[in-house]
């Protein structure tokens, strides 16, 4: 261990717990020790301190106990003439810094409740975003699951210039990571940085400002820390699981930019507690010998052009990243950025010219593979700011291919073209709309490339059942509208045949294993009429997924034998899903939550509980914070079910299940929904009301189920149920 840099933590450590202790001294006289105190939105109270020791800090109160810990954690300061280092004093040092600086950022919240805006991403006077609140963790979790997002960089601080800033963030970008930014150096940032060049930030770009304080460093720490609490089955306080689990599952490195100070010394090796090397820019003392880490702690003096690569390699993350030939930059990590009216050059669809995208099984002779032809005029013929037509036409071939799988790859479509940096494309079949922007049109972005992307992720990512793919495109008006109502027949014969699909007339279901990497005992099913539960997993996905990959998370389940026909339960899938939860799971009924249920992962989209009170369910979705009539968020809810455990009363779903004619189907379908929030609600009504029609429960059944307006108490809700006549008060007893 360098006496340099430990020496430096320790000091940096009693620096920031001082601080810490001085700040909670002037908060509980001005507020008391009763205050509540704690970041939003989320169930994992204060979650560096929460996972590690266990403690729940609820009141201002409950810090005292913490600091004590972290006062004891400290090692003395090291003498200058006399040094006895050894490693682990200083960890422990950099442990009490991440406890304090967490108590530094809650009390920076009650202080200060406008410090951080509360959205997935910054505007111009209001750049920091703060912690993450549970919906961001469960949403943005997913990827940590499915591989798209490989890991996280903190970056700490500044770097020299913001061109500098740029490339990193770029690379990083393009190598799928999320950035973490914190801290400053020599009066930058490195947010502010990128916001003076106009690079989008947010959660929906992977470019996340948490804050300028060195103390919002414990932001990205706190983030894995509770993706190994949702998604990792950890009980907080099992540090050492804990520890162990970020170290071999969460893919995280530091990025120390510009001046090191003891304060960041004393984050860094907190850091590295958790098995997140730090790579430096400066020449700073290096930890070379490997241990906490996998392999050196401390790497210093690593040129801008090669600090994310030596990161990578360092950590032991290993990234593919395909080149696609387009002249932009290109990767998942752009897929959220949005491109706004003045920044476009070029606009096709969205109500505001024809358009549509196809993708259509072809005989071999029909398709010329990677040919792409653009019939009509290019962007070049609009001024900036036009709008032109545009049709999407993907003729595919395969020996394996099969029509039911064109929605699976047409689906697809939009993520593709969304990963060119600068082009922005949201919906799907002929509701698509697109745009360029002027600087991916400046760099020479053209609609071809529109097809050079798709041909090039088509045949790399659906290989095993994809053998030629020819795009076309079309910019004449005339010729879209044609085409558009050519498409509009295969989109109607698609949906007739989808919905003749019935669990009862499949012989196969099949798996999905994705989330154990995160959710080890959790074995997803996926049914004709059940999509997974992360909303994202359908039936002919997951059957497209197996044809390409027999060896992946996908695998087919035969029905077999039905135990109970009502409740949904087959004896071969109790026996997959045994087999494949190590033993844990026993027996599953797919058809109700009240008699085993379905394990939940962490990555569900909405969650079902039991209102006892009322004789139904409750249903709310990750997006919703407030208070459920359960008594508990979403993200306790969430924590409470998730990781894997089979939780009789409460499931995660998909929000498509609730248009299935299986919801629940055991327990009373639709009719058992007495609360939903009302955003979800609106979002979901279509759906509900059609559902609700064909049940014989009337076009007003979704008007009948309370929400927060009618209140969070079980009593309140039953006033209104009585008042409405809701159908769930004459269904039997449910206990």
């Amino acid at each position: 261990m360098s006496r340099l840099i430990a020496a430096a933590a320790i000091r940096g450590a009693h620096g920031v717990v001082a601080r810490a202790g001085e700040q909670l001294r002037q908060a509980l006289e001005q507020y008391g020790p009763d205050r509540r105190v704690g970041f939003p939105n989320t169930g994992y109270y204060l979650p560096v301190i929460y996972g590690v020791t266990g403690t729940q800090v609820e009141k201002l109160g409950d810090l005292e106990a913490v600091l004590a810990f972290a006062r004891e954690l400290l090692p003395p300061v090291p003498d200058e003439r006399v040094w006895l280092p050894y490693l682990g004093p200083a960890l422990d040092a950099g442990m009490a810094t991440l406890f304090a600086g967490e108590t530094i950022e809650a009390l920076r919240y009650l202080a200060d409740p406008g410090a951080y805006r509360e959205e997935c991403a910054p505007v111009p006077d209001k750049l920091w975003l703060g912690a993450a609140d549970d919906a961001v963790l469960r949403c943005r979790g997913l990827e940590f699951v499915d591989g798209s997002a490989p890991g996280f960089a903190a970056c700490v601080g500044a770097a020299p210039s913001s061109k500098v800033a740029f490339r990193i963030a770029r690379e990083c970008q393009e190598k799928n990571l999320y950035v973490f930014m914190s801290a400053s150096a020599d009066g930058r940032s490195m947010a502010e940085q990128l916001a003076a060049e106009g690079v989008q930030l947010g959660w929906d770009t992977r470019l996340v400002p948490f804050g300028r304080d060195t103390t919002a460093t414990v932001f990205a720490l706190g983030f894995a820390v509770r993706v190994a609490l949702s998604f990792g089955g950890i009980t907080p306080g099992d540090y050492r699981r804990l520890l162990d689990y970020t170290k071999n599952r969460v893919f995280a490195f530091v990025l120390a930019l510009g001046t090191v100070d003891d304060e960041k010394c004393a984050h860094a090796v907190g850091a590295i507690n958790f098995g997140f090397p730090v790579i430096a820019d400066t020449d700073i003392p290096e930890i070379l010998p490997s241990g906490i880490c996998t392999y050196e702690h401390v790497v210093a003096n690593v040129p801008h052009d090669r600090l994310v690569g030596r990161a990578c390699e360092v950590r032991g993350l290993k990234i593919t990243v395909e080149k696609v030939p387009v002249p932009v930059a290109f990767g998942p990590a752009f897929e959220g950025e949005t491109v706004r009216h003045g920044d476009m050059h070029v606009q096709f669809g969205g109500q505001k010219t024809p358009g549509f995208e196809l993708v259509r099984t072809a005989n071999a002779d029909q398709v010329e593979d990677g040919k792409i032809t653009l019939s009509g005029p290019d962007v070049d013929a609009v001024e900036t700011g036009g709008a032109m037509p545009l049709g999407i036409v993907v003729d595919v071939y395969g020996r394996k291919m099969e029509p039911d799988f064109e929605p699976v790859l047409e689906r697809h479509l939009h993520h593709f073209i969304n990963y060119a940096h600068g082009v922005w494309h949201i919906g799907q079949r002929d509701v698509n709309w697109v745009r360029i922007s002027k600087d991916a049109y400046r760099q020479g972005f053209r609609l071809r490339h529109l097809g050079e992307i798709l041909y090039a992720k088509l045949k790399s990512e659906f290989a095993n059942i994809v053998d030629r793919v020819q795009v076309r495109l079309y910019t004449e008006e005339e010729q879209v509208l044609t085409l558009r109502n050519m498409a509009r027949e295969y989109y109607a014969g698609r949906d007739a045949r989808l919905a003749a699909l019935r669990d009862e007339t499949v012989d196969t279901f099949y798996s999905c294993t994705l989330c154990q990497s995160f959710a080890p005992t959790h074995v997803c099913i996926v049914l004709p009429e059940r999509v997974g539960l992360c909303g994202s997993v359908s039936w002919l996905d997951a059957r497209a997924a197996y044809e390409i990959d027999p060896h992946g998370c996908n695998q087919p389940v035969p029905k077999g034998e039905v135990l109970d026909a009502a409740g949904g339960e087959w004896a071969a899938c109790n026996e997959f899903i045994r087999t494949h939860s190590r033993g844990t799971i026993e027996r599953v009924k797919f058809y109700t939550i009240m008699e085993y249920p379905l394990t939940s992962c962490g990555c569900f989209e909405a969650i079902v509980g039991v209102v006892p009170e009322c004789n139904g369910f409750l249903v709310v979705n990750r997006e919703y914070p407030g208070m459920t009539p359960a008594g508990m968020t979403f993200s306790t809810l969430a924590g409470s079910i998730g990781g894997g455990v089979q939780t009789p009363g409460f499931m995660g779903i998909g929000k498509a299940y609730l248009g299935s004619r299986k919801f629940i189907r055991a327990d009373g379908g639709l009719a058992r929904i007495v609360w939903m929030p009302s955003a979800f609600k609106d979002q979901m009504r279509p759906v509900l009301e059609k559902r609700a029609e064909e049940e014989g429960l009337g076009r007003d059944f979704v008007d009948r189920i309370a929400d927060e307006n009618v209140g969070a108490e079980p009593e309140d809700i039953l006033v209104f149920l009585e008042k409405k006549a809701h159908p769930a008060l004459t269904l039997d007893p449910l206990f």
